[in-house]
């Protein structure tokens, strides 16, 4: 299940501002349990590269070698809205069989 949601989380923070790679590893890294390794962000960022989701610039850096930057396509920013309504209704789904006996439970206390 994670995996498959890395790659709309990287569509996500993309959507905000471009990131270099590390700077992706690190946010991801910050949300607790999303990224297991670092060898999985690379691969990942070059087949949404090639699959036309993100695109990539070299730049020159201040504190070592140039980076490459990843930005947002606009077929990225519609893979990501799409993802955005499928994750809703696939959360609400769940919520819905998780928190089901909680709720039967609280409308009982309250008969």
């Amino acid at each position: 299940m994670r995996r498959g949601a890395i790659e709309f989380c990287v569509l996500a923070l993309l959507s905000r501002r471009e990131h270099y790679g590390f700077e992706l590893v690190q946010r991801l890294s910050e949300a607790d349990g999303l990224l297991t390794s670092e060898g999985t962000i690379y691969p990942l960022l070059s087949r949404l590269r090639r699959d036309g989701l993100v695109e990539t610039e070299w730049r020159e850096s201040t504190s070592g070698p140039p980076r490459k930057y990843y930005r947002l396509t606009s077929d990225g920013a519609r893979a990501l809205g799409h993802y955005r309504g499928q994750w809703e209704q696939f959360r609400n789904a769940v919520n819905s069989l998780l928190y089901e006996d909680q709720e039967a439970v609280s409308e009982r206390s309250t008969d």
